[in-house]
């Protein structure tokens, strides 16, 4: 043998001798990390339900040790109204395989030869609640997935959703081409980041009447970089973004089509306040390859007092959630609606929330919410910034001037954009005379903005419909004209009230 040969035989016997050794110890240590990993995971699925109506836990339900393996089976049950119909919940149950480290034989072929504790290969397992998922994907686990576990307790690893093509009833087919994530996180979670794609989605049924009805999403991509919160929630950015959305519908096979839609959501924490914004647009929407526009929305939230808002969560759960299906119980039996009943603890702490969340002078904003077609564009805004008032208990209407401590709304509604949609919907209506779709366009936005101004509800700017409301210090500011709130409320209801007499 020669040298080159011993040296290599010599790393081989090491990397073996340290692998069983490590495996071996990492098979005595299994349990006890799984049983950790379990709790820290329930503590994120108790996290992740805050305000919905619904609990989630996760168990190991076996475990089996060998020196270079283990099988490990969990069951996720879901109950509540979110999980559907089920009385009892759902459960799910999945299969792990795992090879210990330090150098699991996967990682190994795959020459990845980093040392990890552990290397888990789970999948779904069939069930009666699952079985019609495992005949679409003819008897395949259709969810799978890799996690690598640190000796950091660090993970990484990838999810997958198999391809599916099945009829979900008589009317009814869903085409899916699978899903491919890829997640990792720190130790005990604090710092998450995940990415997924999936190529398209088709699902064809009828309309209730009996219309066919087609969606199709094609290049669907996700993408999340989240941290943990000193509260234990997550903060961060998130991105949904699909490259074309298109149904087609109706008797004539009408195709709206929605191309770059997106959607960004980005939180953050200053001390003991969260703030938070959410981007959606979209890049173009047509009509049987017409394009009619494109469209913007987005909002915001800043001043949101943290520890007072998940104590409201808390009493929303405890008490509101459950009241809310009792009364629902209640109602659809007929019979008389249940009391709320809130102790003298709970009243006050409640009282004490408001007033300490109201203090952190919370703001919501939309914005922009804006519409642009190819002669115009309309748009709206609103900000509204609360208040601690003097008093809780103070009557209705006193208590709702001294909520809001400033209310600004503009809207600008575009002539022609409004002559651009009346003649997409006469096309719909399967009008074809263009000179008469055109009048008719024409006409309509005409006698909206003479509605809108005859009332003094809105002025007219140019080929703008515009109505500006600013309110602050109870006084009111609309379109120009200053006044008292109770002015401006009596003003509003007798334009209405005409409105109202001419229709």
């Amino acid at each position: 043998m020669n040298k080159s040969a011993g040296v290599l035989l010599g790393i081989v016997v090491a990397l073996g001798a340290i692998s069983a050794g490590g495996a071996w110890y990492t098979g005595t240590k299994l349990e006890g990390v799984l049983q950790t990993s379990l709790s820290d995971a329930n503590k994120e699925l108790q996290a992740a339900m805050i305000g919905s109506n619904g609990t989630a836990t996760l168990e190991l339900v076996s475990l089996e040790r060998h020196l270079f393996s283990s099988t490990a089976r969990y069951r996720l049950k879901g109950q509540g109204e979110m999980f559907g119909e089920h009385a009892d919940g759902v459960e799910l149950l999945f299969a792990d395989r795992i090879e210990h480290g330090p150098l699991p034989f996967s990682r190994l072929v795959s020459l990845k030869w980093l040392p990890v504790m552990a290397t888990s290969h789970y999948s779904l397992e069939k069930t009666p609640l699952t079985e019609k998922w495992f005949a679409a994907t003819k008897d395949v686990s259709p969810l799978k997935g890799v996690v690598n576990l640190g000796y950091d307790r660090a993970i990484s690893g990838t999810l997958e959703l198999l391809p599916v093509d099945a009829a979900l009833d008589d009317q009814s087919t869903l085409k899916f081409s699978g899903l491919n994530m890829e997640v990792s996180a720190s130790a005990e979670a604090q710092k998450v980041k995940a990415t997924g794609y999936m190529d398209n989605l088709t699902l064809t049924s009828v309309a209730e009447d009996q219309s066919p009805v087609k969606i199709e999403l094609n290049g669907l991509t996700m993408a999340s970089n989240l941290n943990k919160s000193s509260y234990g929630y997550y903060l961060g950015d998130n991105t949904v973004e699909i490259s074309n959305t298109r149904t087609t519908f109706g008797e004539q096979s009408s195709v709206l089509n929605f191309k770059k839609t997106e959607m960004k959501t980005v939180t953050s924490e200053s001390g003991t306040n969260a703030a938070g914004r959410a981007d959606y647009r979209i890049g173009e929407v047509t009509l049987n390859d017409k394009a009619i526009g494109s469209a913007k929305m987005a909002w915001s939230m800043k001043n949101l007092d943290i520890p007072s808002t998940l104590s409201l969560v808390q009493v929303y759960q405890a008490k509101l959630q459950p009241y809310e299906a009792a009364a629902a119980a209640a109602e659809a039996a007929g019979e008389p609606l249940p009391e709320l009943n809130l102790t003298e603890a709970e009243q006050v702490q409640v009282k004490a929330d408001l007033e300490k969340l109201l203090a952190a002078q919370p703001q919501i904003a939309l914005e922009n919410f804006s519409f642009t077609t190819p002669n115009g564009e309309s748009r709206a805004s609103l900000v509204i910034d609360l208040t601690k008032p003097q008093s809780m208990d103070l009557p209705e209407d006193q208590l709702v001037r001294q909520l809001i401590a400033l209310l600004d709304f503009n809207l600008h509604i575009s002539k022609p954009m409004i002559t651009d949609l009346v003649s997409v919907q006469a096309q719909l209506e399967g009008q074809t005379d263009a000179k008469a779709i055109a009048e008719q366009a024409t006409a309509t936005s005409d006698m909206v903005s003479g509605m809108a101004v005859g009332t003094q509800l809105a002025t007219l700017d140019g080929n703008n419909i515009v109505s500006k409301l600013h309110y602050a210090n109870d006084q009111v500011d609309f379109n120009g004209q200053k006044m008292t709130v109770d002015q401006f409320v009596g003003f509003v209801m007798s334009k209405l009230g005409s409105t109202g007499e001419i229709q």
